[in-house]
């Protein structure tokens, strides 16, 4: 037997293999990885093939024994194959006869075609590995780590297939492969232009917070009349200043400078400022170009609550906060109800009525016919029943109360307490505060514009007028001017005057936002219908109705006709009101013989007063006469003075207005002689409170809040048509914010302290709601919401 030599392919070594990786040029952060697998894969596959080599050479090696062992025999028969002498075989023979089946099985197993595929099975690795890259990941998060998430550390290093060496046609190993292509893409990602770019970027940023502003060498600083003139600009409704001598003022300041410096500071796009005729536009155009200059940005004001609820993507709300309620019959009870009523109509918005709830020995005081509730949800009962009976539909808003006390001496409700908190902040969206300067004379609790995104102030009563008749009257309408000026400027992002007969206000514009009741719109529609079947409509003749106190004009129409009583001998009027001064008008009248028949207080509804030809009111006190548009609405005539708070009724061919005394017996005598005029549809619809609701929603700026899309288009329009605006709103100072503040913050401080309270006219004991507020209101006692501790 010949001596077999196992040929096998020599492995290569480690070093080797390190060598020849370590030759490749690294052109990556990661080669090294890369080169570690490149070894690891190798070395597999040298193994391979060694066992390959092994299995192929032992098979060999048992055909060439199988070989041997048949040659063997072979020759040991034919040498003993005489037959003649038969002599016992050696033991060596019979070993071979006996080995001999045993090879032919060997050579038989081992010869067969699947021995190589079992041995492969038996030594090659386990179908499945588990690899773990934790240290190879950390590696990656701390030299990459903005970039280590591109990987999928957790599903793409799981489990992969074993698919041996890389031959030809044959795919890579699944964990290379995967693992190459992370890779490239990780570097494709980090030598990117991103990272140069964002480090551009802030490079960028650094350098533009030293550099200088390059308009800053074009726009010359403000001079000391300019900033003269501006102080004068903000600080004029401090002063009680009147706007057109702020006007005059800043005029005569900015003059002098207009020519050579104003207009050489601006820049080429500001040129359009030589059309604007307005000294104020100028003066803050040219604020607003020094401040571009510098690189301000005004970005909110000092006092400002950053802390408010988002209503971007919800419903909005509307609080209405008025100071009155039915069955008081008068505008700011009345009004306020048909605008919620209206608003609400719209599904754009949800609407609560915020009305003042008094306890019932201020209710004998001030609702008529001795009407009393016993609880808020019967007081609500009644409101709704009054409202849906006429506007003819069902009312969809929410009715609140807040505690309420009456004045005697001011013959109005005072709030008491913090008024703010009977709305909660997750409503907090949108205030109208019906008379914000009365909701505020004696507000203490939290600022209106820090609690809601967007107060709208409408106001409705002359106070000053009323104050005026008082005892002391021009003292007291100075301090009141100037208290109206900072409450409403300091709790009011925007004021609506009904008329220009009220007081001059911050941030106020004329608009009558009030409507007419459709009860009586009904009414003048059914008369027009029935005169032109010929039916005689009017078989009355004129009436005066109205609360009677001194200030809703009794006055004026006493001294009227006792003026005249010989020029309106056989005029009869009849005067349909209650109040306070009753006793004092009725005895004033019968005193000067005047043809007055008095009758107590009606609705201006009642199918009574529809007869009537002529309704008189000779007041100058109100703001806008709810009983002049009703009037109107009916088809009478309206006698009444010409007066601001009449300006919106001149458009009416029935209105006839009067100058003197002596006109106003001729507008008398006129409207007695002749029949009114049917309204047109037109003016039907400008007293209806649908175009009310339409001009309060444009003028308050109601519908850039409520319709927020249109809002943007509408912003992107204007900001392309008129630049000089948005460069304004950019670079316009916080000084009108801080003012504000400042005022909030001293009037929160001087109507804490009860003194100053009891020594301006407020009612005792209305900083806070007292313990009959809080049983009828279900409401915590003030010393459970305001605890005072250490006593």
């Amino acid at each position: 037997m010949r001596m077999i030599n196992a040929v096998s392919e020599p492995r290569p070594s480690p070093a080797a293999a390190s060598s020849t990786a370590a030759s490749a040029p690294e052109a990556t952060p990661f080669a090294f990885i890369t080169r570690g697998w490149r070894e690891v894969r190798d070395s597999a596959g040298a193994d391979l093939r060694l066992m390959r080599a092994r299995a192929i050479n032992f098979k060999n090696l048992a055909t060439s024994i199988d070989r041997e062992l048949e040659n063997f025999l072979h020759s040991a028969s034919s040498s003993f194959s005489v037959p003649v002498v038969q002599s016992p075989q050696p033991p060596e023979l019979d070993f071979v006869k006996r080995l001999q089946p045993k090879l032919s099985e060997f050579r038989r197993a081992y010869s067969s075609p699947d021995f190589s595929q079992r041995v492969l099975q038996k030594w090659t690795p386990p179908p499945k590995i588990r690899i773990n890259l934790s240290a190879i990941k950390n590696a990656f998060v701390s030299d990459v780590e903005d970039n280590a998430r591109l990987i999928d550390w957790e599903r793409g290093f799981r489990t992969w297939d074993w698919k041996g060496e890389k031959e030809e046609g044959e795919k890579e190993w699944e964990p290379i492969r995967k693992l190459k292509t992370q890779l490239k893409e990780l570097e494709r990602k980090s030598s990117s232009s991103e990272i140069f770019r964002n480090f551009e970027k802030l490079k960028t940023n650094l350098k533009s917070i030293y550099q200088e502003p390059q308009e800053s060498k074009d726009v010359l600083p403000l001079d000391m009349s300019e900033l003269l003139a501006y102080w004068v600009k903000q600080s004029g409704p401090l002063l009680g200043l009147r706007q057109d001598i702020c006007d005059k003022i800043v005029e005569a300041l900015c003059s002098k400078q207009k020519d050579q410096l104003m207009w050489r500071s601006l820049s080429s796009w500001e040129t359009s400022m030589h059309e604007h005729e307005n000294i104020n536009d100028e003066l803050d155009f040219r604020i607003a170009s020094v401040l571009r200059s510098t690189g301000h940005c005004y970005e909110g004001g000092f006092w400002s609550d950053s802390v408010k609820h988002d209503f971007t993507n919800e419903k909005r709300h509307v609080a209405i906060v008025t100071t009155a309620s039915l069955p008081w019959m008068t505008g700011t009870a009345v009004n306020p109800l048909f605008r919620a009523a209206y608003l609400s109509k719209s599904a754009k918005q949800k609407v609560t009525l915020l009305v003042p709830w008094l306890c019932k020995s201020d209710q004998k005081l001030v609702y008529p016919n001795n009407l009393t509730f016993s609880s808020p949800q019967e007081q609500e009962a009644y409101i709704r029943e009054w409202l849906e009976e006429r506007v003819g539909f069902k009312t969809d808003f929410k009715i609140a109360f807040y505690p309420g006390k009456f004045s005697k001496a001011r013959r109005s409700i005072i709030p008491a307490g913090d008024t703010t908190q009977f709305i909660s902040s997750k409503e907090a969206d949108i205030a109208i505060l019906e008379e914000p300067e009365h909701l505020n004379w004696y507000h203490h609790g939290k600022r209106w514009t820090d609690k809601f995104n967007h107060v709208v102030g409408v106001v409705h009563t002359n106070y000053l007028e009323y104050i005026k008749r008082e005892k002391n009257g021009a003292l007291q309408a100075f301090l009141v001017k100037h208290i109206n000026n900072w409450v409403t400027r300091a709790y009011c992002h925007k004021v609506l005057r009904l008329s220009a007969a009220t007081q001059d206000l911050p941030k106020s514009i004329i608009c009558n936002v009030h409507g007419v009741n459709p009860k009586f719109l009904r009414v003048g529609e059914k008369v027009a219908a029935e005169r032109e079947q010929g039916q005689q409509v009017f078989s009355k003749g004129a009436y005066f109705l109205g609360k009677m106190v001194w200030a809703k004009g009794y006055k004026e129409l006493i001294g009227l006709l006792a003026k005249h009583k010989k020029d309106l001998e056989g005029f009869k009027l009849d005067v349909y009101g209650n109040g306070e001064d009753s006793h004092e008008v009725q005895s004033t009248a019968r005193k000067l013989e005047l043809n007055l028949n008095f009758l107590r207080g009606r609705d201006h509804a009642d199918d009574l007063l529809h007869s009537y030809k002529v309704f008189i009111n000779p007041s100058v006190s109100d703001v806008l006469c709810t009983a002049t548009a009703e009037a109107l609405a009916m088809g009478k005539f309206v006698v009444c003075a010409d007066h601001p708070s009449n300006d919106f009724f001149r458009a009416f061919p029935n209105c006839l207005t009067y100058k003197t005394s002596d006109e106003f017996v001729a507008k008398v005598k006129e409207a007695m002689a002749s029949e009114p005029q049917p309204l047109t549809p037109e003016q039907t619809y400008n007293l209806s409170w649908e175009a009310a609701t339409q001009r309060f929603m444009e003028s308050s700026e109601l519908d850039k809040f409520l319709n927020r899309s249109t809002e943007n288009s509408n912003s992107a329009v204007q900001n392309s048509s008129n630049k000089n605006k948005s460069v304004k709103s950019m670079s316009w100072p916080s000084l009108n914010e801080v003012v504000d503040g400042s005022i909030a913050a001293t009037h929160y401080f001087l109507t804490g302290n009860e003194i100053l309270r009891l020594s301006t006219g407020a009612i005792p004991g209305t900083r806070d709601y007292d313990k009959q507020h809080c049983k009828d209101l279900h409401l915590l006692p003030q010393m459970v919401q305001n605890p005072v501790y250490g006593w």
